[in-house]
Formats: structure tokens, C-alpha cells, sequence
């Protein structure tokens, strides 16, 4: 049975009572974790603040080193991780591996900007004074994860963190936390000090409120959801603490008659349906110009058609594509309900999979066209692989319905026309907006939202910012 990971060691006896792990694939249990609360929580918190002093000593290049080697031993490990992350999430083994990959490569991009961290001198202040700037690490973070890519978005707060030297105390999702707790023995393992970081498991009312009420965390970076995003800005503003939170995301895409019709396809096919959906960074409304629609749904559909649902550990014959399961029934229940909303307001089923299995958590890959603009699939999160199509005349109307959303995380738009891709950049209501590209977060570009998706940044060296406190120092009286 898995268990909590703090000060260097999985401790056994913690919590309340069990959790269970289930596949989703086949809804049986693969593990348990403890039901921790708030004595697990302060127990962690205090192991990240006894660890602090000997990891913020350190000089930020042998951080980064550490930081390096330490990467190196989870991408040693990929093939056992990726099997752990499908076991309890549910993506296939494919996509499980592109996903242990891209955590190693996040925690070796901030490995490699370690040496950037720097202070500052003013000098002449005042006759015979200078200043200094420093920079000094914020103190013990609070990581909170989801499930839907637990060690990708943990490696999005793990890395700069702890290259700037904090420490950290992590809560991944219930349905997830075995991949994490795993990567935490693993880097141990490799030479992280022992409560540099700490994992606590649990539901989020418990464990997670706990850690964002801890007087001893400092900073709060989460993912999730709108609404929990909401509450945890709630809690941790009465202590001023530093909080990011990376929320909900209704993606618009643009196709524009000039555009690369086939390459469009295949960004939103991938954009929509990867993950069997749920991703806050999607492609999740399409917006097509009436010259090129009947050509872009043709392919869509076909592309689409491409996908056989099916327990993500097994392979995927070719031509098919491998699509998992979705993580729990209530959020299949929920993407099931956006749908018949639309149904019964109009919209028209363009392409519906099939599935006749009698386990796991599945919902076909659809396509809708026709949906009103104020049902549920447009103003809520579509968090699965549910994907609605509308017809535009021209640009102007497009760039309304992008922005007649409350969510503003990603974007993009298909054309070769200079002026259209300026008015999107400019005009798109959105923390980033992508050309002829397909919706992809870069370490090396800082990502957020606005609106509704959230407040501060991940990836860039702008994230190594949220981890770092400035402070003032004036000299003077010196011979």
C-alpha cells in the first residue's frame, strides 16, 4: 500500500482510514492511500521548514545540479512511471510516457536557469552609500495538483521552486497520487535532501485547505478548477501569502478560409481529443469561416473516427488510436449532460464514437455543430472529449464569440493573413495565443490566464518570480 512521503521516507500509519486507487479503465482498485488531514499536513510542513535552511544554503548552481541528477533518475524510470500514471488516471501508455518526459524536461529546463538567479547593485544612493538587491527564496510552498496531468503540472511548480530554493510540501488529487508519491522516493533517492519535498495525500477539503491554511506555507501554487481556485484565493488572502492558480480553460480556435486546412485538423483533432479531453489547455471551441467549414468537418470527422476506446495498457492497433478512459463517472456524467443540453437546444451530432464495453469510465469522441452560444458546452469547461463547431462569416464575428467566454487561457488561429494573426494577438482575451500551432505549453514561455482561468504565471523564467522574494539593502558608513 502506497503511503505519505515526508522527511525523506514513506511513513506508515498516518491518517484516517484508506483511500482507494481505482483504474479507471476497468473500475477496480489498484492501491490505497491514507486520508491524511491536518496533523499530516503540519507534520510535512514542518519536515519542508527543517529542511529549508541546509537547501536555501546551497549555491543556486548546485541546486540546479541536484536538480539535473535528480531528473535524470525519473527519466530512468519512465517505463515503470508511465505504467503507474495509466494504472490510476488512464491515459494510454503513450501518452504516459510523452508526460513523464515533459516533467523531465521542465525539471531540466530550471535546472539550467539556475545560475540566472540573480540580485542587484544600485550604486551613489547617497554620498558614500550603495544598494544591494537581493534575492531570497519565499520559504515552504504548497503545491496542489490535479488529476488530469498529476506530474506534469506538479513539475510546473516543483521545478522553479525548488531551484529557488524552497521546499515543498505537495497534495495531488485522490484519484492520482501514486505517480507522485513514487517521483518523491525517486528523487530522494537521487540525492534530494530529505524534506525538501513532501508529499500528503487526501481529498482537498482536508489535506488541500489545510495546506493553503498553514502558517508556515508561504506560497500557494495551484490547478484545478474555477471553483476550488476561487476558495484557495479565499483562504490564503487573509495571510497574504503568494498564490498562483491556473484554472479552467474554454480554449477558442479560429480557422480562416486561407488557412492550412488539413494542418488545422489535425492541431484541433489532437488539441481536443488528447487525454480524452481533459486538459484545461484544449482546443474547445472552433470557430470556421463558412469558405473552408464543410472541408474542416470532413476532416475533422475522419481524423476522429480514427480513435478506439479501450483500457489505456493495451496498444492500439494502426490505424486506430489508443483513446483511455475518462478519470472518474462523474465527470463522464458531466460531459454527458453538456451534451444533451446542446442536443435538446438544437445543436446536431456530427460524429459520435462507439463504446460497448461494460467497465471503466469511457465517453466517445463527438462532435457537435449548431449549439447555442449560451448552452453548457460554451459556458462552462468542457472537460472531456466533447468538441462543438460553429460557422462564421467573417473575423469580426469570430473574435466576438472567442471572447464571449469567461475563461481566457489559450487561444489560437489558422491563416497566413499578417493582419488577422495581429488582430488575434491583440484582440483575443487570452493568456496566450497560438498561430498555426497546435495548443502546447513551452517551458521556455511563461503561461496563465485571465478572466476566470486564473492569476500569475507558470513555465519562463518569469515563474521563478512567484518563488523569489526581493529584498533592499542600503550600505553605508564604510571607510
Amino acid at each position: 500500500m502506497a503511503e505519505p512521503f515526508v522527511g525523506g521516507e514513506y511513513v506508515k500509519g498516518l491518517g484516517l482510514g484508506r483511500l482507494p486507487v481505482v483504474d479507471p479503465a476497468t473500475g477496480e482498485e489498484v492501491d490505497s492511500v491514507p486520508v491524511c488531514g491536518e496533523p499530516e499536513v503540519d507534520a510535512a510542513v514542518r519536515s519542508a521548514g527543517e529542511a529549508l535552511p541546509g537547501w536555501q544554503a546551497l549555491p543556486a548552481a548546485r541546486r540546479g545540479e541536484i536538480l539535473g541528477e535528480v531528473a535524470r533518475a525519473v527519466m530512468g524510470a519512465r517505463d515503470e512511471l508511465a505504467g503507474l500514471l495509466t494504472s490510476e488516471q488512464g491515459k494510454p501508455l503513450r501518452e504516459a510516457r510523452i508526460e513523464i518526459r515533459r516533467f523531465v524536461h521542465t525539471l531540466e529546463h530550471y535546472a539550467g536557469l539556475a545560475k540566472n538567479i540573480r540580485g542587484g547593485y544600485v550604486p551613489d544612493l547617497d554620498e558614500g552609500a550603495y544598494g544591494l538587491i537581493l534575492r531570497r527564496p519565499v520559504g515552504v510552498v504548497g503545491a496542489i495538483v490535479p488529476w488530469n496531468f498529476p506530474t506534469t503540472l506538479l513539475a510546473n511548480k516543483l521545478g522553479p521552486a525548488l531551484v529557488a530554493g524552497n521546499a515543498v510540501v505537495a497534495k495531488p488529487a485522490e484519484t492520482t497520487p501514486l505517480t507522485t508519491l513514487r517521483i518523491a522516493g525517486i528523487m530522494h533517492e537521487a540525492g534530494l535532501p530529505a524534506g525538501v519535498f513532501n508529499v500528503v495525500t487526501g481529498e482537498g477539503p482536508e489535506v488541500g485547505e489545510a495546506l493553503v491554511r498553514h502558517p508556515d506555507v508561504r506560497r500557494v501554487a495551484f490547478t484545478g478548477s474555477t471553483e476550488v481556485g476561487r476558495r484557495i484565493m479565499e483562504l490564503a488572502g487573509p495571510q497574504f501569502k503568494r498564490v498562483s492558480v491556473e484554472l479552467g480553460g474554454s480554449d477558442p480556435v479560429i480557422v480562416c478560409p486561407d488557412a492550412d486546412v488539413d494542418a488545422a485538423v489535425k492541431g484541433v483533432n489532437i488539441g481536443r481529443f488528447f487525454n480524452a479531453g481533459q486538459a484545461c489547455l484544449a482546443a474547445k471551441r472552433v470557430y470556421v469561416f463558412d469558405e473552408v467549414y464543410d472541408e474542416f468537418m470532413e476532416g475533422l470527422v475522419k481524423r476522429v473516427s480514427r480513435y478506439e476506446l479501450g483500457d489505456g495498457l493495451q496498444k492500439a492497433e494502426k490505424p486506430k488510436i489508443r483513446m483511455g478512459p475518462m478519470n472518474r463517472t462523474r465527470y463522464r456524467d458531466q460531459v454527458d449532460s453538456q451534451l444533451e443540453e446542446a442536443v435538446s437546444r438544437g445543436a446536431r451530432i456530427v460524429y459520435q464514437g462507439e463504446w460497448s464495453g461494460s467497465k471503466g469510465y469511457f465517453f466517445p469522441p463527438t462532435v457537435i455543430e449548431g449549439a447555442p452560444h449560451d448552452s453548457r458546452v460554451v459556458r462552462e469547461e468542457t472537460f472531456g472529449p466533447l468538441l462543438p463547431v460553429f460557422r462564421v462569416g467573417d473575423l469580426d464575428e469570430a473574435l466576438r464569440l472567442a471572447n464571449d467566454s469567461r475563461y481566457g487561457l489559450g487561444s489560437s488561429i489558422w491563416t497566413r493573413n499578417i493582419r488577422w494573426i495581429h488582430r488575434a494577438a491583440q484582440e483575443i482575451e487570452a493568456g496566450m495565443t497560438w498561430v498555426n500551432q497546435l495548443h502546447y505549453g513551452y517551458d521556455e514561455l511563461p503561461f496563465g490566464g485571465v478572466k476566470d482561468s486564473g492569476v500569475g504565471r507558470e513555465h519562463g523564467p518569469e515563474a521563478l518570480e512567484y518563488y523569489l522574494e526581493s529584498k533592499s539593502v542600503v550600505i553605508g558608513g564604510l571607510d
